[in-house]
């Protein structure tokens, strides 16, 4: 399963007039970086970049006069993309950017299935927060000390590290079979933008049915009825 973790910079807030001035992404597969990456800076054309957006990212209008426009660039994007899920922290603004530039081109949205916030799972798991980037670079022992403006390319590979710990990536896919870990992968996308309450599908068994039938086989060798069988029809 492919999935990009990635994040935007933009000259403001409000997508439909601000735009995006930067986007970075990480590319993992079954939950593992792969080393490829993606990484632009986008000239706003005669958007400014508001004092306060400058102030978070430090992107400049001066350092932004000589890169392409976001129509030059989308074909990469939406190639590097194209598979994957999207994955960001507080999606919605980063989607509400995401689709306000392809729109701009007449390119239709990225649909709201393809899309994960780790600000939402991050809320599931800590739901007394604080669940912004930084914090939960403290939470999960991942060092963001070099991290003294945001950025896209090093927020999406901090996010990287943070949306492993998570889901348990690390653990749960050390040691598994291609098989197993497909179906592990599809225990993480319970975060899609369109379905933030609850998970689109109940969690896949991580057991084999290899595993199911040693484990019968093994109950049957056993003196007796096993105390546990009495609690089989309730689960």
């Amino acid at each position: 399963m492919r999935e990009i973790i990635f994040d935007t910079e933009t000259t403001g807030l409000e997508n439909k007039n601000d735009r995006v001035i930067e986007i970075g992404g990480i590319e993992l597969f079954n939950h593992f970086p792969t080393g490829n990456t993606i990484h632009f800076y986008i000239n706003p054309g005669d958007r400014k970049v508001h004092p306060d957006a400058l102030a978070v990212h430090g992107i400049s209008d001066e350092f932004l006069k000589d890169k392409p426009p976001f129509s030059e660039v989308a074909p990469k994007i939406i190639e590097f993309f194209e598979g994957a899920k999207w994955i960001a922290h507080n999606a919605t603004f980063d989607m509400g950017f995401m689709n306000a530039e392809f729109a701009r081109l007449n390119l239709p949205p990225v649909p709201g299935e393809l899309v994960v916030d780790t600000l939402a799972l991050a809320r599931r798991k800590n739901p007394m927060g604080p669940n912004t980037l930084d914090a939960l670079c403290r939470r999960y022992g991942i060092d963001n000390s070099h991290r003294t403006k945001h950025g896209a390319l090093l927020d999406a590979e901090l996010l990287a590290e943070v949306y492993i710990e998570m889901i348990g990536g690390r653990q749960a896919a050390f040691g598994l079979t291609e098989e197993e870990r497909r179906i592990e992968g599809d225990n993480s996308d319970d975060a899609t933008i369109s379905e933030f309450g609850q998970r689109p599908r109940p969690l896949v068994s991580r057991l084999t049915t290899e595993e199911r039938d040693r484990h019968a086989a093994m109950v049957a060798t056993l003196k007796g009825t096993p105390i546990w069988s009495k609690y089989e029809d309730q689960m």
